[in-house]
């Protein structure tokens, strides 16, 4: 592999991805990602802003102590007390370093900042410098680069490589540009970069206009080495650039771009729907690479020129970004072995335990449904692997609803293994439902947010609901799934409110 064409991912779900409206992610849900993302083989990934909350400080402090083989960044602002903060969080890395940014644009200095550019100029400097006294991979970021003074913007950057910085990112910050016009931007920068040759230029697209993946290819042939994306494109407004839509069109116009990444293309699927599942953002259905629409055909003439010939109208397979199709059917008499199988030919490896408790909800769900398609499977291995112990747990749930009578509900939820009835009465059967809940644990959450969709098709299709529920101040994402939508839907109240309590419980030390 050519050393020059050698593209660096940096991937920034836990960060900026993070910052997308309505997404709150815990400790362990960001282990969880960071693990995902070193498995799927990304170079770098942004843990986290540690200074910003406390919960942001652990979760960087705890991917770095955890997850081995990626540069495991963290971000700060451009002064001493962040950079001390993500270092104190950084520093147990394997390969650490240190994100550090300072805006460069007239309007951001004028009306955020209030700072000329000089005192601009000697600040990045001074922070640069600073962060080289913890740790020797320093990344320099000019935010709203592309709003910038051109002159004013290379000599930001020729200062910062000479005071030690390792990389250096020109984002789109407001997704402003369009690709003719970024790439001719950086070519520019890098040009009249005399020490050009000692960093690494990467690029940070957001997509206001649709355009973070165009520009962020734009970047990558103007000569950028690294680019910074999010799984699913999440982020802040309208998102940043896809990471599986960059890895996809870099492999599959490796002839037009000559551009190398070390990634393991199998673990493209998985990400995507761990990501969605944690963060509560479901995926549309046509999005590239990893809707539900991405490989279905439905016009007469592409499913016959795909049965002739896959490549008539598909660009690549779904094998290779790990989508698995299987005929073979699982239902109530499937035996553990074929249910192993299929989770082998799914990609998930479980532990003899994991395996055993996998198994048992699979042979329930299956006393419900005729047929269990994979994507039943992968919900239930979903619902399996929530990321906070269960402090409340379902156990029953009776609803009395119709037109004309008030509807009412009737819940059970064990508490450490005791149970606890409640009834209460509502508008409809959730809210009823939820006002019951709400009694037994006393802790009370507004839905902010609620998406219900079918698992599969069919009139016993699973179905699986993603909620967000305000308790607090704070919000939580919950997950629930079920034949029942009802159950589904107060399954999902009762996971938000258990990741509350977990969270309250680690505050107060206990």
């Amino acid at each position: 592999m050519n050393d020059k064409n050698r593209i660096f991912l940096f991937d920034t779900t836990l960060r900026d991805g993070e910052q997308s409206p309505g997404v709150s992610l815990n400790v362990e849900e960001k282990l969880e990602i960071a693990q995902q993302l070193a498995r799927l083989g990304v170079d770098v990934i942004e843990a986290g802003f540690p200074i910003a909350s406390p919960g942001d400080f652990q979760a960087v402090k705890t991917i770095a102590q955890t997850v081995k083989g990626p540069i495991i960044a963290g971000l700060a602002r451009a002064n001493r007390a962040d950079i001390e903060r993500a270092w104190e969080a950084l520093k147990y890395a394997e390969n650490p370093r240190i994100h550090t940014f300072l805006a460069t644009s007239d309007i951001h200095l004028k009306y955020k900042l209030q700072k000329t550019r000089s005192e601009m100029l000697a600040q990045a400097v001074d922070a640069v410098k600073y962060a080289r006294q913890f740790c020797p991979d320093v990344e320099f970021s000019a935010e709203d680069a592309t709003r910038s003074d051109l002159d004013f913007l290379a000599e930001v950057v020729a200062a910062v490589i000479s005071a030690g910085a390792t990389v250096v990112n020109l984002p789109d910050t407001v997704g402003y540009t369009v690709p003719e016009e970024f790439e001719k931007f950086m070519r520019t920068i890098i040009e009249r970069i005399p020490n050009n040759e000692q960093v690494i230029f990467s690029v940070h697209c957001h997509d206001d206009l649709g355009l973070a993946v165009a520009n962020s290819l734009s970047g990558l042939r103007a000569g950028a080495r690294q680019v910074e994306c999010t799984v699913n494109g999440i982020g802040e407004r309208a998102g940043n650039a896809s990471l599986e839509e960059i890895i996809m069109a870099l492999y599959t116009k490796h002839a037009f771009f000559q551009k190398e990444v070390n990634i393991k293309y199998n673990e493209i699927y998985k990400t995507s729907r761990m990501v969605s599942n944690l963060t509560g953002m479901l995926i549309q259905s046509n999005k590239a690479i990893v809707g539900n629409n991405a490989f279905a055909h439905e016009s007469g003439i592409h499913q016959d020129g795909v049965l002739k010939e896959r490549t008539t109208y598909e660009i690549m397979s779904p094998e290779l970004v790990g989508v698995h199709k299987n005929n073979l059917v699982l239902g109530k008499h499937s035996g553990r072995h074929a249910f192993k199988e299929r989770l082998l030919e799914l990609g998930y490896e479980l532990s003899e335990a994991e395996l055993q408790k996998a198994f048992a909800l699979f042979k329930d769900l299956a006393d419900k449904k005729k047929e269990i398609s994979d994507d039943d499977i992968e919900a239930l291995l979903k619902d399996q692997g929530r990321s906070v112990p269960e402090k409340f747990t379902l156990e029953y749930l009776h609803i009395s609803s119709g037109t004309n009578m008030i509807p009412t509900a009737t819940v059970r939820l064990s508490i450490d293994k005791m149970p606890f009835e409640a009834a209460a009465t509502g508008s409809g059967p959730m809210e009823a439902a939820c006002h019951a809940v709400d009694k037994i644990t006393d802790i009370y959450g507004r839905l902010l947010e609620y998406k219900l969709h079918a698992v599969t098709g069919g009139k016993d299709a699973l179905g699986e609901v993603l909620s967000k529920v305000e308790i607090g101040e704070k919000i939580y994402n919950g997950r629930g799934l079920s034949t029942d939508i009802i159950e589904a839907s107060v399954k999902s109240y009762v996971h938000a409110i258990n990741k509350y309590y977990y969270e309250k419980q680690h505050e107060n030390g206990s």
